[in-house]
């Protein structure tokens, strides 16, 4: 499977391109400046594209953009996704003095880039960081997803359990986005009052 990593070249992009790439993925990392794709790729041993050329090549397809600029690159990027199925993976979040907030919308960003979008869209990793990612060996934590096409939510699937060594979960249909991404929030939240690296454990199932 050959999966894009859309927004590649940030943060958190580039920590789920290594550890996929590290799990035996075909990985590609997208960006709107191909110089920055191949010098990443270069440092990762994957390969480096523009995100049209990246999201056209593409099995499936992590838009790991910042959540300001996501709904923008889905637009951009309709025609070359196609009906590649997509996993959006930002929380847009409203900072303030007294704390992380999550946006005041009624629906999830995830949804609004369904909106967009041909193709199906699943959601998740909202609990996980790119500090986490980038860490020698996978953390002991959970991974959501969600999505209302079974597909995409199984590729989604897949792809978390190769991100933790926890498990990954469904948490049930796309509208589920809404409670994953403002998680993010409060996860945000008690890192800064705590000063730690907060994940998610579910307890209670088989």
């Amino acid at each position: 499977m050959r999966v894009a990593v859309v927004g590649g070249t940030g943060p958190f992009g580039r920590a789920l391109a290594a550890r996929l790439h590290k799990s035996g993925l075909d990985v590609v990392i997208g960006s709107r400046d191909a110089e920055r794709a191949a010098t990443a790729a270069l440092e990762l041993g994957c390969t480096g594209e523009t995100n049209d050329e990246a999201s056209a090549g593409a099995d499936f397809i992590l838009l790991a953009v910042k959540a300001e600029a996501a709904l923008a690159t889905a637009r951009e990027l309709r025609a070359a996704i196609g009906s590649t199925p997509l996993l959006s993976v930002a929380s847009e979040l409203r900072v303030t003095k007294d704390g992380v907030f999550p946006a005041p919308h009624a629906l999830s960003l995830a949804e609004r880039i369904e909106a967009e979008l041909d193709g199906p869209v699943a959601a998740g990793l909202h609990s996980l960081a790119a500090w986490s990612l980038g860490a020698d060996h996978p953390r002991d934590e959970d991974a959501l997803v969600c999505g209302d096409d079974p597909d995409a939510k199984a590729l989604g699937l897949e792809l978390a359990s190769r991100l933790t060594a926890g498990r990954a979960l469904d948490a049930g249909p796309l509208a589920s986005a809404r409670a994953l991404e403002g998680l993010t929030a409060v996860i945000v939240n008690m890192n800064r009052r705590y000063k730690g690296h907060a994940g998610i454990r579910v307890t209670g199932l088989a």
